[in-house]
């Protein structure tokens, strides 16, 4: 990796004690940021450790010459150093005078988007996530200066932070433009103005914060864009619990099941829900500088932890010899109940309960089958794939829709014609109302399937009933069955005597019986439809 960070820029403007301290620890690669607190000593923060680089007290004279050779501060209290990467944040009294400095030391480091460039250029929507200085906008900096190289990128870019100070942009952003902001309570109305007259494939976003940047970035995924974002926090745990940023992974919602649905599932009939499409594609946990944990699809990602058996994230590090190593996630070995701080959020919905009764153990022995078990053949392979429709649509949004196509996996395309669909989708408004269209499907007999809104919602039925589909067959809910069964094998590989599988369908039942011998295990089939289920044991 190579870094610039021009230090002896921001060292200029410090009164020259305090800069010659700085300079006598002698450990600028490690320096995060220079304290002047008035009445304190002055301090320096580094990457482990915290040194008093003086024993006098930060005087008025001192932040006043700081002030005095930056400038004005912003709305949000931030200055920056011209075609630096430097930022100073001022702390102020009641009066609005300045009695306190954070100098923050910016770094351009070139190589760090490396251990996710894959990710990167995939045109997925990424968001970043990770506690303040851990080096989330040093790598958003690296990813628009990579990205600009072949695609068109907006940085919006709200403190300066990304770009440095000045109306010129840092050279470590590339060929990336740069749209400032004035005040941070508008930074939702830049990110729209940047996709309506700019025409980007990308945006690059330092810190989502506020609900309405939340909606502005739903609004910009939409319509295609790439977004690689940042926002605070630690975890997917963590930012499902904040509600201003959870639509940003899909958000939470409490549902009530019907008693089937319960019993096929085998939870409560009170159970979490994933509220809709998530924002970004990918959600990358920044643990350490050169540590991260990656959840790939964030959609399966909220789904497993809110059935309770999260999916464990993808795991990337670089060593000391600057080697990336890439640890792939296993399946989770046991079901748990959910985090306690979404049971304490929503209640006590969704508590996790396997079939065989409600957290309690499998019995020791097992009961009495209804009918004698009856082995099936386990299926040499996946469900067999979905034929491709093309969908002529008539006042329904087409973004939303391929978002709803791409959020249960089926192979739906839009045509520009009738003459080339198989189906045609509408609202009841222009049905009702007999539109060109409308007359013209009839006539060719072609099924029309009606929406009484343009929800996304809305859209999932209707491709559900296009394609035939239950809930069963969906991607989503396949790799909720194959965690299922995952877990149940694990059990019995463990010691378990035996385990039963919530109640299921034919194709799901060869699917879980494949798995079963994948472990040299023994699986058969018993009771009655539509109670039929598997169980898994040892020969």
């Amino acid at each position: 990796m190579r870094i610039t960070d021009d230090l002896q820029a921001l060292l200029d403007v410090l009164p020259p004690r305090v800069a010659e301290a700085v300079v006598r620890v002698d450990d600028s690669d490690n320096l995060l940021e220079i304290i002047l607190d008035l009445g304190r000593p002055p301090m320096a923060r580094f990457v482990d450790r915290e040194v008093v680089l003086l024993e006098e007290e930060v005087t008025h004279e001192d932040i006043q010459t700081v002030v005095s050779r930056v400038g004005e501060f912003d709305a949000d209290n931030r200055a920056g150093l011209e075609r630096t990467l430097h930022r100073i944040s001022a702390i102020r009294n009641r009066k609005g005078y300045i009695v306190g400095l954070t100098c923050r030391v910016g770094r351009a480091v070139y190589g760090t988007i490396d251990i996710i460039q894959d990710l990167i250029e995939s045109g997925k929507s990424i968001l970043l996530l990770g506690r303040p200085g851990v080096g989330k906008t040093t790598m958003l900096r690296e990813a628009a200066r990579i990205l600009a190289e072949k695609a068109r990128v907006v940085i919006v870019d709200t403190s300066n932070e990304i770009g440095g100070d000045g109306d010129v942009p840092h050279p470590a952003v590339g060929k990336a433009r740069r749209m400032q902001v004035p005040t941070p309570s508008l930074q939702h109305e830049v990110m729209i103005e940047a996709v309506e007259n700019h025409n980007p494939e990308v945006i690059i976003i330092d810190e989502i914060g506020r609900e309405l940047e939340a909606q502005a970035a739903r609004t910009i995924a939409e319509r295609g864009v790439q977004l690689v974002a940042t926002a605070h926090g630690r975890t997917l745990e963590n930012l499902l619990l904040n509600p201003t940023l959870s639509d940003l992974v899909g958000g939470v919602e409490s549902v009530t099941l019907s008693d089937e649905e319960a019993r096929r599932r085998g939870t409560q009939k009170t159970v979490l829900e994933r509220r809709s499409p998530p924002t970004f594609d990918v959600l990358i946990e920044i643990q350490e500088r050169n540590r991260l944990h990656v959840h790939a699809d964030v959609a399966a990602a909220v789904d497993a932890l809110l059935r309770g058996y999260p999916i464990p994230p993808e795991v990337r590090y670089r060593d000391e010899n600057g080697e990336i190593h890439i640890e792939r996630p296993a399946a989770p070995a046991m079901p748990r109940a959910l985090p306690s701080g979404l049971r304490r959020a929503f209640g006590n919905a969704s508590e996790y309960a396997p079939a065989t009764g409600r957290g309690t153990r499998t019995p020791a022995t097992p009961s009495p089958s209804p009918s004698l078990p009856e082995y099936e053949p386990a299926s040499p392979s996946t469900p067999t794939p979905l034929p491709t429709i093309r969908i002529y649509l008539y006042g329904v949004a087409r973004n939303r829709l391929l978002q709803a196509a791409k959020r249960l996996g089926v192979p739906a395309i839009v045509v520009p014609t009738l003459e080339e669909a198989d189906v045609l989708m509408t609202l009841r408004t222009y049905y009702r109302s007999r539109q060109q269209p409308v007359v013209m499907a009839e006539e060719r007999q072609m099924p029309i399937y009606v929406l009484r809104a343009n929800t996304i919602n809305q859209m999932e039925q209707s491709l559900v009933e296009i394609f035939n589909l239950t809930p069963e067959n969906t991607p989503a809910e396949w790799e909720v069955i194959a965690a299922q069964t995952q877990i149940a094998i694990q059990s019995v590989l463990n010691g378990q005597r035996y385990v039963d599988l919530p109640p299921a369908s034919a194709e799901v039942r060869r699917f879980q019986h494949q798995m079963a011998r994948q472990y040299n295990l023994v699986s058969h089939s018993y009771g009655k439809e539509p109670n039929r289920r598997v169980r898994i044991f040892r020969d």
